[in-house]
């Protein structure tokens, strides 16, 4: 909005040419993010504690859970939501279709995460919504976005799948492309929604993505700098370094709030919602599998879940102490801070690795 406004301006006043350049909105994207978060943070939380919107906790978690996180508020990926729509709203170039898709799924899959706490809420138990009917509505959400991308989508390579390391190994999905991005984008949202279960545990490594994929975006979408790295150039691709710049501020100011002890949670609003776009972005910038390593944090959280689930099933006998696996470790004996910590750091190891696939080619 604010940027299709300002360059309306910009034969009149030169200084305005400053905000066609994408890191400069990308700043302003982060800064705007941040600070919104920032000033409605505390507003939210009052007024969350007022009308009871609390976090059930699992009566089978670890038991100092119940102790400590009782009474804590939720939902607090309404604030992060506000402050990324907002931003990407304001300095994002609206008629990409990137950006519409990745507001699209943002905006759907908070809303499918925010009817799930309010079920919790209203229940008072962890539950919510049931585990068949969250993963098929994110299905048709996820399907019904993709058709339309791929609709206005023209250029060829988009349907293909691009390997790190190699210069030239590609597959062509084809018809496979759609239920292969469904996946991508409803596999990374529950992710993540599994690895939010501790203080700040999911807000860093998401941080630490959309970093990762900010400066990929950039670069794809850029065609000197990804005829130099190696990679597909994007055209518009750029755009995306404004969303994920968005992201990163508004987790980071959620953070603040979030940080041990938390004074609020953000529930399956923010987990959801924050997963689906970061696997919309890894569709758009076609690294795919470059998701899966940066986030390789989620991965872990999420294999942990089904290798419990499977192993129950078929042996009677569990591999875990608690799934997710942070709570195996809690369940160890480790504390909280500790295991946030150490998995901060696995997540910047892996950050790093992804990062480094875009040159080893």
């Amino acid at each position: 909005m604010l940027y299709e406004l300002l360059l309306n301006y910009v034969e009149n006043f030169t200084f305005l040419n400053v905000f066609k350049y994408l890191t400069f909105r990308t700043g302003l994207a982060f800064f705007t993010s941040l600070l919104i978060v920032l000033l409605i943070g505390d507003p939210f939380i009052n007024f969350f504690s007022r009308k009871n919107i609390f976090d059930p906790i699992r009566k089978d978690g670890p038991s100092d859970h119940i102790i400590k996180k009782i009474g804590t508020p939720t939902m607090g990926g309404v604030i992060i939501l506000i402050g990324l729509i907002v931003s990407v709203l304001l300095w994002a170039d609206l008629s990409n279709i990137y950006i519409l898709f990745c507001l699209y799924i943002v905006t759907s899959f908070g809303l499918l995460g925010a009817y799930d706490d309010y079920k919790k809420i209203r229940s008072g138990s962890s539950s919510g919504i049931s585990s068949k009917f969250k993963i098929i509505v994110q299905i048709i959400l996820a399907m019904f976005g993709l058709i339309i991308l791929t609709y206005f989508v023209e250029y060829e390579e988009f349907k293909n799948l691009y390997f790190p390391f190699f210069k030239n190994l590609i597959i062509d999905l084809g018809w496979f492309f759609i239920p292969f991005s469904i996946f991508v984008i409803v596999g990374s949202s529950n992710a993540v929604n599994l690895t939010d279960g501790l203080d700040g545990l999911a807000t860093v490594p998401v941080i630490l993505v959309a970093g990762c994929f900010a400066f990929i975006s950039y670069v794809a979408g850029n065609i000197v700098f990804s005829e130099y790295l190696q990679i597909l150039y994007i055209e518009g691709t750029g755009e995306i370094s404004i969303f994920c710049g968005a992201i990163i501020g508004a987790c980071l100011g959620f953070l603040w709030f979030n940080a041990p002890p938390a004074k609020i949670f953000m529930g399956d609003t923010g987990s959801l919602s924050l997963g689906g776009s970061l696997g919309a972005v890894g569709i758009i910038t076609k690294h795919e599998i470059v998701l899966a390593i940066t986030g390789g944090l989620f991965v872990l959280e999420a294999l942990s879940v089904m290798v419990q689930v499977i192993s129950f099933k078929l042996t009677g006998k569990r591999i875990f102490r608690m799934a997710p696996i942070h709570h195996h470790f809690e369940k160890k004996g480790w504390p909280e801070s500790t295991v946030v910590i150490r998995f901060w750091i696995i997540s910047i190891i892996l950050a790093m690795i992804g990062l480094a696939t875009l040159k080893l080619r």
